[in-house]
């Protein structure tokens, strides 16, 4: 089992990251770093070695799985566990997300009272 110490929340609205890191750290317990845009997740992410990235789909600029695939290119964070989140939870979106290698996909709005229990589920 993974030990779950640092979790990076990537969203571009304020709200869900404001939500997300009362619900990671509050709930689960966990050291919480966020970004706004898929370019500040890479350098977070480099900087800080994240145990799991939490990666919004939609996102102004660089969206999630262009971020996802320069997460993998970079040596810091080509292992790290992915999950992907959207509103938008269609079947092939899913398959999609998890053939790019993402361990899972959780669903937005996201109940903050589960969501660090779901994120253990999906990184095992």
């Amino acid at each position: 089992m993974a030990t779950i110490q640092k979790v990076l929340l990537v969203d571009d609205e304020d709200d869900i990251r404001t939500i997300g890191q009362l619900s990671l750290s509050r709930v689960g317990g966990w050291k919480t770093v966020l970004a706004s845009s898929g370019a500040e997740a890479l350098e977070k992410a480099g900087a800080e070695a994240p145990d799991v990235i939490l990666l919004d789909v939609m996102m102004p600029g660089m969206d999630g799985p262009t971020t996802f695939g320069r997460l993998r290119a970079q040596p810091a964070t080509a292992n790290t566990p992915i999950i992907f989140m959207t509103a938008k939870i269609q079947k092939q979106e899913v398959a999609r997300y998890l053939e790019l290698g993402a361990v899972g996909v959780i669903g937005k709005p996201f109940d903050p009272m589960t969501l660090p229990q779901e994120i253990r589920r999906l990184v095992p």
